[in-house]
């Protein structure tokens, strides 16, 4: 176990990044690294984008580098991997799978960014394959391989991943992302948390209009006040 580290002590992503080439909203996602390394060291493997690269021109692409996006509230169990770019030298359709270096150029055939939406929680050994989105409230079992895109609030298993269910009803689902409640204030959102943490659609509508009405009173209020 790394010094200091422990499952009680994660890692906080907006903390830890320094690469450019990843993306970290908020600042509540986390990486339980206690079992292994930090997070740029050991979840987000880049061939082209990784520090080695950006430091020697030798090995820099002639390709845009793949970004990775990462919402707010987003859970990363220990020892997962989140694949990125330059690692797709390896041609299905050519005779050769071997990525000769005088011909990546022709060889590469980047998937794009992947996005890991809020509240995505990511099991431990999981792997993310390149080009992917997590949609807002996806579970990724541990130890999935995920090779396609994962709707929001929906749980996947198994290598390759596949659909085991959706979390809640559909229609409590897209009621869910028009509240789009990762992007509420930090007031907000703890103040509404008790309905947050729980699973009455209803509650958390109301509450949240209620919210918004209460703002928007002392707001009218303010802007009607004499000037002193």
């Amino acid at each position: 176990m790394p010094d200091g580290s422990h499952w009680s002590r994660p890692q906080y992503l907006h903390e830890a990044v320094t690469n450019p080439n990843i993306h970290v909203a908020g600042t509540h996602s986390y990486y339980s690294h206690a079992w292994s390394g930090d997070f740029e060291g050991s979840v987000v493997r880049y061939l082209h984008g990784d520090a080695y690269s950006r430091e020697n021109r030798d090995w820099a692409p002639p390709w845009p580098i793949d970004q990775l996006h990462i919402g707010d509230y987003v859970c990363i169990g220990a020892e997962a991997v989140i694949l990125m770019g330059g690692n797709h030298l390896h041609r299905t359709d050519w005779f050769s799978l071997y990525p000769f270096r005088d011909v990546r150029v022709d060889a590469y055939q980047g998937k794009g960014d992947t996005v890991i939406k809020d509240g995505v929680w990511i099991g431990m050994r999981a792997m993310i394959m390149p080009g992917v989105t997590l949609g807002e409230g996806a579970v990724i079992a541990a130890q999935s391989v995920v090779t396609r895109d994962v709707p929001p609030y929906t749980l996947v298993a198994g290598s390759p991943a596949r659909e085991v269910r959706k979390r809640f009803a559909p229609e409590v689902i897209d009621r869910l992302l028009a509240l789009d409640i990762y992007k509420w204030s930090d007031e907000k959102f703890e103040s509404l948390r008790p309905v947050v943490c729980g699973s009455s659609i209803d509650a958390l509508e109301e509450m949240s209009q209620a919210w918004d009405n209460s703002i928007l009173t002392v707001h009218r209020n303010a802007a009607a006040a004499p000037v002193a």
